[in-house]
């Protein structure tokens, strides 16, 4: 059996305190409003990550948090527990091209100027991508498929994607791969076409987790 990779959107009401998530490997991303997590505190766009059980509090005005989890074969669903929240499964996904050997869970974003796009290329594993702002386009599996804000969509890794943001406005993405354990600090992207390797690249990255996991973890 292979493990899962998951996301959920998990709304806190400002009474919201003591929100429990058990152990796992996870990241998560303020998308609005204020958050504490095991005593720091995250406004928007902020991200947190770790392994262990969780509480979370949230802020003044409440808060919306994506969760991203690496969960094992077997591994009960994922709502969050307490008062004030309420969880919501955005989309799931079975790691069947996951790599062999050790491994590490990366979450980065990803940001484009209007128009930019990624040019034909695949990673080195499979993750989960949620767009944040702007609007994008993807093309794989002989199909293109378009995506506003708060829109999730997988990649495998081995399939080839090609990328292209809105033209009027910026457009950035959230995403957590599972990547070989050898691309920590080091990227997992490959371009395929020749042409495209010394084009001037647009998109920005900012890495929230390069966090490896346990070899007892997944599979």
């Amino acid at each position: 059996m292979h493990p899962t990779l998951r996301l959920y959107e998990d709304v806190l009401s400002n009474e919201a305190a003591g929100v429990r998530l058990p152990a796992l490997a996870r990241m998560i991303v303020v998308v609005h409003g204020a958050l504490t997590i095991g005593g720091k505190t995250l406004a928007d766009g902020e991200a947190w990550h770790g392994e262990g059980a969780v509480a979370l509090d949230a802020g003044a005005a409440g808060a919306t948090c994506w969760r991203f989890e690496f969960a094992p074969s077997g591994t009960a669903d994922g709502g969050a527990t307490g008062q004030g929240v309420s969880s919501r499964e955005k989309l799931s996904a079975v790691l069947a091209t996951i790599p062999a050997g050790d491994l590490l869970l990366r979450g980065d974003s990803v940001a484009f100027p209007p128009g930019g796009c990624a040019y034909l290329h695949r990673h080195q594993g499979p993750g989960i991508r949620c767009l944040i702002e702007g609007g994008i386009r993807i093309d794989t599996h002989g199909r293109s498929t378009s995506y506003g804000p708060g829109g999730a969509w997988y990649e495998n890794g081995p399939e080839p994607v090609f990328a292209q943001a809105a033209a009027d406005r910026p457009t950035r993405f959230i995403r957590v791969m599972v990547l070989p354990a050898a691309c920590l600090g080091k990227s997992s992207l490959e371009y395929l076409n020749a042409e495209d390797k010394a084009k001037p690249k647009t998109q920005q990255y900012k890495v929230f987790a390069d966090m490896p996991l346990r070899p007892d973890t997944g599979r």
